[in-house]
């Protein structure tokens, strides 16, 4: 059994409130002014030190206001720094914690018509925002992005895509492969629509009067959020349109290309994404060795090729699968204070 964390925070929460542009206009109507955490060090108030910024990404249904709460046999994410601090396993950082949960269920992380430039607002507003109101060390060696399913996913691509950006990027059970991880969803999204006359807009006209989402209503909102992101389309409903024949489930290819186009084992081919990943001074990647969306076997091929083009990084794997792996960031968090502290 875990051991549960008693101690209370040793530093203090504050709270940002952001106008964003690059939020505005999603086809969500999701709103545009969101929060983001900000948990300051112990000891922060008495000294003028400097610090690191990490920046987490939560998972798919999470929100980084959500890695703020109370865990039973177990321990909130400030916590958590706490101790690993405590225990002189890495150094006070200031902590970001931003919420970006959607209507759709969960963030991807990328640019979008229909989600919100969910990117452009972590790169150009939330860092610009926290370095300005706070004592972060200047200079994007000094920034650590991190996170875990969905939020792993995230981290990866800003590293893939604005390495020039940051120091250090850690990836837990990050979505990659997206043949083998999202194919096999297809078809039983289609089944849940098929209740509700294979269309989108009454689906979700019905969850939202809906007491309690069923598991398999969860999921086939992940993979209509996954449309959303990797290949929205202005014309169809809140910008949400299957790579699929609805009746048959036959992939559209020209829109499969478009979800594709996303995936860290096609985006790694790209001779800027690997310009990129070499900027970095610490690239972390794990993953469980059963995790239940087989996303292991796209980290290992993503670490294979890695090697291959000479870019350094860190792959691990554990005998665990995609949930309740909290734990593994008592690896990656040393690792990234190491190469940006």
């Amino acid at each position: 059994m875990p051991r549960h964390n008693f101690r209370p925070l040793q530093g203090r929460i504050e709270y940002l409130e952001i106008e964003s542009t690059a939020l505005q206009d999603n086809l969500l109507d999701d709103p545009h002014r969101r929060q983001t955490a900000i948990y300051l060090p112990a000891g922060y108030d008495a000294t003028s030190d400097d610090y690191p910024l990490f920046l987490d990404l939560a998972g798919f249904t999470g929100s980084g206001l959500k890695h703020l709460a109370w865990q039973a046999f177990g321990e909130s994410l400030p916590q958590r720094v706490d101790r690993l601090t405590s225990h002189d396993d890495m150094g006070p950082v200031i902590l970001v914690l931003p919420d970006c949960f959607t209507s759709l269920g969960g963030n991807q992380y990328v640019n979008s018509i229909a989600m919100g430039r969910w990117e452009d607002y972590l790169l150009q507003e939330v860092v610009p925002l926290v370095e300005q109101r706070y004592r972060v060390r200047s200079g994007p060696g000094h920034r650590a992005v991190f996170g875990r399913s969905s939020g792993g996913y995230g981290a990866l691509i800003q590293g893939m895509r604005h390495g020039e950006h940051w120091g250090a990027v850690a990836c837990h059970s990050g979505d990659m492969n997206f043949d083998i991880l999202y194919r096999s969803d297809l078809p039983r999204t289609l089944d849940v629509l098929a209740r509700h006359e294979r269309s989108v807009e009454r689906f979700l006209t019905h969850l939202e009067s809906e007491p309690k989402l069923t598991g398999n209503d969860t999921h086939a909102l992940m993979i209509l959020a996954m449309a959303a992101s990797y290949a929205p389309e202005a014309d169809a409903p809140r910008g949400v349109r299957l790579p699929v024949d609805l009746w048959t489930c036959a992939l559209d290819d020209r829109r499969w290309r478009r979800w594709l186009e996303h995936d860290p084992l096609t985006l790694i081919e790209q001779p800027s994404v690997q310009d990129s990943l070499r900027r970095l001074s610490g690239l972390f990647i794990d993953c469980g060795s059963y995790d239940q969306y087989a996303i292991h076997y796209g980290t290992r091929a993503l670490a294979r090729r890695l090697d291959a083009l000479g870019i350094k990084h860190t792959h691990e794997e554990f005998a665990d699968n995609h949930s309740g792996v909290e734990y593994r960031l008592d690896r990656s968090l040393p690792f990234l204070y190491r190469a940006v502290g």
